[in-house]
């Protein structure tokens, strides 16, 4: 019994030490209001890489229900898209406790950053895009059901 009460005690303390998943549904919080933004879905490709997913919008009610991303550049292929659906981080790469080497896409602004993202604990994700040496970071919050 006590062998397999530490058994458990080393994986728990193996998973914070690792780094939790990030695969899972992700509630984005706007940095000037602190209100919901979006949920985004992160799922590992079968390239083995990880994209990110906006997959469904938190509006006010005399927003746009479905809107078009007009900040986009011209040559970026989500130009015009709709939002609901569009992917916003892309080719992140496992590395230790971190992925990165991807990029994040604002459709605010229509702007692309790299990107890298750490999970801590089991319900927070830190979202980092990073401009050469500048860089913001938020916090986003895992969510079963949205």
């Amino acid at each position: 019994m006590k062998a397999a009460i530490a058994f458990f005690a080393f994986i728990a303390c193996a998973a914070h030490l690792f780094g939790q998943d990030v695969v899972g549904h992700w509630k984005t919080i706007d940095d000037a209001s602190g209100e919901a933004k979006s949920i985004i879905e992160i799922y590992k490709d079968k390239d083995g890489s990880y994209y990110g997913k906006i997959v469904k919008l938190f509006l006010e009610p005399n927003e746009d229900p479905d809107p078009i991303c007009t900040k986009c550049p011209n040559d970026d292929p989500r130009y015009r898209k709709k939002i609901n659906g569009m992917t916003i981080i892309s080719s992140l790469e496992k590395n230790g406790t971190e992925y990165a080497g991807g990029e994040i896409m604002d459709p605010e602004n229509g702007k692309s950053y790299n990107c890298k993202i750490w999970t801590e604990g089991a319900d927070k994700l830190k979202v980092r895009g990073y401009w050469g040496f500048f860089y913001r970071t938020q916090t986003w919050q895992r969510v079963d059901r949205y």
